[in-house]
């Protein structure tokens, strides 16, 4: 009982916390969201058709991967990526965190991850896999910054703090992404997450998508 009343109390003042923020930042966030989203999905629907072809003739399986996520305010939704592993990794990765001892240092894929497919390798290097998320972003369950959304698995375990990460919307990059993606443990991303939710501004949302450029355009982090 201790800990629920003491982990409502922690998401009740990140609440009020978000609330303060300036309201024409929180809408100029949105505008930015539908126009590069928009803009997006209409310049990349031509590369849309090959990736889906080069992932259906590349392994057996749907083309776009759709999984629980958990959002903002603890809202589950289901998030869009294209396909960069076999069919069954999602069972492997549940049974995975089932047995971890340590959340705090655990890494979601390794380097040599063998679940990860020939055109899944390419698609995480440039970040391609994550263009669907452009559908997301125009629903409004996930913006272009923010903390990664979340599995349920990992967000059970969650501490009174780490709550404060759900309230945000969930983005597509973020302070975590810029600063070593997926070299970094869970504990390690969840400190620039819980950063990010305190030092929010639209201004910080600016830096970290110029930021994004250069880390996609050099592939560093990703694989």
């Amino acid at each position: 009982m201790g800990q629920n009343t003491a982990v409502h109390k922690e998401i009740k003042e990140a609440d009020s916390r978000r609330k303060s923020y300036p309201q024409w930042q929180l809408t100029a966030k949105r505008v930015l969201d539908i126009l590069v989203s928009l803009i997006l999905l209409i310049l990349v629907s031509p590369l849309w058709l090959v990736i889906a072809f080069w992932i259906d003739f590349d392994s057996s399986g749907p083309v776009v991967f759709k999984q629980t996520r958990i959002g903002l305010h603890g809202k589950p939704y289901t998030i869009y990526k294209f396909r960069t592993m076999v069919t069954n990794a999602d069972e492997i990765m549940k049974a995975k965190l089932e047995n971890v001892e340590n959340i705090e240092n655990f890494v979601f894929q390794e380097k040599d991850d063998p679940r990860i497919t020939r055109s899944g390798r390419f698609l995480r290097k440039t970040s391609l896999d994550e263009l669907p998320q452009l559908i997301n972003i125009l629903i409004g369950n996930m913006s272009l910054v923010g903390p990664r959304p979340e599995v349920p698995e990992i967000a059970k375990h969650y501490t009174v703090e780490q709550y404060q990460r759900l309230e945000v919307l969930p983005g597509v990059t973020g302070l975590a992404q810029v600063n070593g993606r997926s070299e970094l443990t869970l504990g390690e991303t969840m400190d620039y997450d819980l950063e990010y939710v305190q030092r929010w501004s639209f201004w910080l949302d600016l830096q970290i998508l110029w930021k994004t450029l250069f880390v996609v355009l050099t592939g560093k982090g990703a694989y």
